[in-house]
């Protein structure tokens, strides 16, 4: 589905991206862990577009995109959920779910409302929100919102950029929980997460990533028993275990 081979990438002359490589199965739900700085959402940004690779390859689907931009990467089907939620404050859930869906407008009245029925039933909750403004919604909900947005597009790769970042555990399970199924239903997902406990628990492959290079790569399971990734990322309950 996405792989990234020798990805270089930055800000002028900031160097942030150190010849990155990495690959998501079709299917797979793939997690990037890392401190504030490693570079994560720089990696996310370059997959997208938003910021140009100086160096490397990243090929979607067979097709290099490393040059194309961003709207054009959308349409070959990859969307991202960023990190903060971005949702436009101003306009309804439902406007918003619309504006998500623009890849898919050609296909007609039905396919757009199939697609919202789809999210309504992933997020119940946006259903009963329907109508209220996006600036108005709980952080758990606009990130509902966030991600329902991404789905209207009906990508191949769904990329999610610190989705539990501010929300209460509770509604962190919940946002995980959704993940997984988006897994079950046949949808590809790259996972950026601080929360790395989170993140390797539903995924099935991880990466480490550290100042702008992956230092460690491997099924979820074996990084969670890493004790070098249990120091740095996992917390002392862990580390016990």
């Amino acid at each position: 589905m996405l792989r990234i081979k020798n990805l270089e990438a930055g800000y002028g002359k900031l160097r942030v991206l150190k010849r990155i490589s990495l690959h998501v199965n079709p299917g797979e739900i793939v997690t990037l862990i890392g401190a504030n700085g490693a570079g994560k959402t720089t990696l996310l940004s370059t997959i997208t577009g938003l910021v140009r690779a100086t160096a490397g390859e990243i090929v979607l689907k067979g097709q290099n995109i490393e040059t194309l931009k961003a709207e054009k990467i959308v349409f070959r089907g990859c969307s991202l959920v960023p990190e903060g939620r971005q949702v436009f404050a101003t306009m309804s859930v439902r406007e918003n779910l619309v504006l998500g869906s623009y890849v898919q407008h050609r296909q007609g009245k039905e396919q757009l409302r199939e697609g919202i029925e789809y999210i309504y039933d992933l997020f119940p909750v946006l259903r009963e929100r329907k109508a209220q403004l996006a600036g108005t919604l709980s952080g758990g909900e606009q990130q509902m919102l966030a991600m329902g947005r991404a789905l209207m597009a009906k990508p191949a790769l769904i990329m999610l950029d610190e989705p539990s970042t501010g929300l209460a555990p509770l509604v962190v399970k919940n946002i995980f929980r959704i993940i997984e199924r988006l897994r079950e239903e046949g949808n590809t997902v790259l996972l950026i997460e601080q929360n790395a406990k989170a993140a390797l628990k539903v995924a099935d492959r991880g990466y480490v990533l550290e100042t702008g290079k992956i230092i460690l790569e491997g099924q979820a399971d074996e990084l969670l028993a890493n004790r070098d990734v249990q120091r740095a990322y996992l917390g002392r309950d862990v580390k016990e275990n």
